[in-house]
């Protein structure tokens, strides 16, 4: 790899292997859990084939439990795009299957789906539904609602001993949108003093025995920045920073337009119709049953969820009083057009949920632009051409790259005419070594002679880095690459996982509890990066250490990378392939020799030494 590359890359390097870190310290943690308490994850493995109580614990609130001796009352409808399961325990949404999105298969090795669900399901496997009112007792009581289906949707009611009576109403729209209301209602004729209410969003949950659930997250937007709280954020954090694992996380002060509970490519979002905030923003961590086939447990260690919620003050509702609040729900995939489209109607930036990063992650916003022009792009290019979406990936990085190659090649040209300057630079350095300040005066001579600017190959560097940024994101991001085939790869999401070495579980970063897979990818990335960095030659001046840990650089990068998703191996792939090309082709058309300017620094006499 070339220097630019190397420091447009490297910081990105550097934090995505901080986070591998982290994710193979949760995942050995849990696997030691597991490994501890196998009751408790036969327990888990039960609870997913068998109808169970529904707890909710607060810090302040005892265990709430929903009854279930009485039966669970469903109420199943559907779009054509999407099937809505409705439940009486709880009186929400109980589950979302997109039919437009079918289950993928991960890799070869493992031949046939794991998930028995046909279609991509939110909220599934969770125990609580979407839009069920929590806070106390007040709230639940046996948690039995009556269920009934109107013109135009779904209502949801029940009433209690003191009085107090809850009806929700559902009506769908499009874009994967559903209208709800929520009505409070005191029908006693004294006042009722009624505690925070909890308006449940969903619960973020990993779709397949392939997802970690890392990308998990719950977010809420302040009417400016939708900030996200990942899974690690329950852990204690990363790194040095890491703190005491939370049981949950409260955040927001009388500003929360919407909140969202989302994965890697799905999100069930709330928003508030009106544009009235909510006051907090709350989510808490939750296990989940395990993964089953046809029975059979596929994982041992239980996957964890992200239940979110929109919190209420505390009031008073005096008698023969009623309070209502309008959400409009989304549940469906993070299909940036969609999003869009949504966040213009509402006026709520809905389309920050595909979480492209903000701050240093997302370049300050830089790195966000670019992940979204260049999805734009990729559709664009995949709907005119109707290529499938490695074609696309390929063909957008020969047009990138053909954009910045005037730019790449300039900095190239100069790198040569900076070779050509290095035995000059050596001797600078060696007879002014005890005078810095005379040593660098010297060095800009020689660069002024001879019309070399050594900050030129920053350029190329500042301009790619949010471009390469942009699309690390977007790769990330992309739900069109969900199941996307290329080749041998199955899932451009996911590693192009060809077969599992078993026993090889002990190797940092790249192994699995289940063996070293063999990505294919990974390794045609890493190829050719070293080829690429042979044919560099080295900056003048560079420390041999410096030298030494260039050339180790691919085998760090397929060690960070290896993992991730086989779209961004096949992008980088072909970019490094791309820039060799281009140095061949920079190296054919250069001049045989560069002709070097010297102050002949042998004549110039050395400063004296002050004693």
């Amino acid at each position: 790899m070339d220097k630019t590359g190397v420091i447009v890359v490297s910081i990105c390097v550097l934090l995505l292997g901080w986070w591998f870190v982290e994710q193979n310290k949760i995942a050995q943690q849990q696997a030691r859990y597991a490994a501890a308490h196998p009751a408790a994850v036969a327990q888990s493995a039960a609870n997913s084939t068998a109808s169970v109580a529904v707890a909710i614990s607060t810090p302040t609130a005892p265990v709430i439990v929903f009854d279930t001796n009485a039966p669970e009352q469903t109420l199943v409808l559907t779009n054509g795009r999407a099937c809505y399961t409705f439940t009486s325990r709880g009186g929400g949404l109980k589950q979302v299957d997109l039919l437009d999105y079918p289950e993928t298969v991960s890799a070869h090795w493992r031949g046939q789906v794991t998930n028995s669900a046909s279609v991509a399901s939110l909220n599934a496997r969770a125990t609580v539904p979407v839009l069920a009112v929590l806070g106390g007792e007040n709230f639940i009581g046996d948690g039995n609602f009556i269920l009934t289906k109107t013109a135009t949707g779904v209502r949801a009611e029940k009433n209690f001993a003191d009085g107090l009576r809850l009806v929700k109403n559902f009506q769908f729209a499009s874009n994967y949108l559903v209208n709800a209301a929520v009505r409070i209602e005191n029908t006693s004729t004294t006042a009722m003093i009624l505690p925070a209410q909890e308006v449940v969003v969903g619960t973020a949950t990993p779709m397949d025995v392939d997802d970690n659930g890392q990308v998990e997250g719950a977010m809420w937007f302040d009417g400016t920045t939708a900030v996200d709280q990942p899974l690690t954020a329950f852990s204690g954090g990363m790194g040095c920073s890491r703190g005491t694992p939370k049981t949950e996380i409260r955040a927001g002060a009388g500003n929360v337009y919407w909140a969202a509970a989302h994965n890697q490519f799905f999100a069930l979002m709330t928003m508030t119709k009106t544009n009235e905030p909510a006051q907090l923003m709350l989510a808490r961590p939750v296990t989940l049953p395990l993964f089953q086939n046809v029975g059979v447990t596929t994982n041992i260690v239980a996957p964890k969820g992200i239940q979110t919620a929109l919190v209420y003050p505390a009031m008073t509702l005096t008698a023969n009083s009623a309070v209502d609040r309008e959400f409009v729900l989304f549940a469906g995939p993070k299909e940036y057009r969609t999003l869009a489209d949504i966040g213009q109607k509402f006026n709520n930036h809905a389309d920050q949920v595909m979480n492209f990063g903000t701050g240093f992650a997302g370049f300050w916003g830089v790195g966000s632009f670019f992940a979204k022009l260049l999805l734009s792009a990729m559709n664009g290019v995949h709907d005119l051409t109707t290529l499938g979406y490695g074609w696309t990936i390929v063909l957008i990085t020969i047009l990138i790259k053909l954009l910045f190659w005037p730019l790449t090649a300039a900095s190239t040209r100069s790198m040569k005419r900076m070779q050509a300057l290095a035995p000059d630079l050596a001797a600078l350095k060696e007879k002014y070594k005890d005078d810095v300040q005379k040593l660098t005066a010297k060095q800009w001579e020689l660069y002024k002679a001879n019309k070399v600017n050594p900050m030129s190959g920053c350029l190329p560097m500042l301009i790619q880095m949010p471009v390469f940024i942009g699309f690390f994101t977007m790769i990330r991001s992309a739900i069109e690459l969900r199941g996307a085939h290329f080749l041998w790869a199955t899932d451009l999401s996911k590693p192009d996982t060809l077969f599992m070495i078993p026993g090889v579980t002990f190797l940092p970063f790249i192994s699995t509890p289940e063996g070293l897979p063999f990505n294919l990818l990974p390794m045609l990335m890493g190829g050719a990066m070293l080829w690429q960095s042979h044919l560099q030659p080295a900056s003048p001046g560079m420390d041999p250490a410096q030298q030494k840990m260039m050339r180790w650089m691919p085998a760090i990068f397929i060690l960070f990378l290896y993992n991730y998703s086989s779209g961004l191996a096949l992008y980088w792939t072909v970019n490094n392939l791309l820039t060799i090309l281009q140095t061949k082709m920079t190296k054919t058309a250069a001049p045989a020799a560069a002709t070097v300017v010297t102050t002949n620094p042998a004549l110039t006499p050395a400063p004296k030494k002050k004693k």
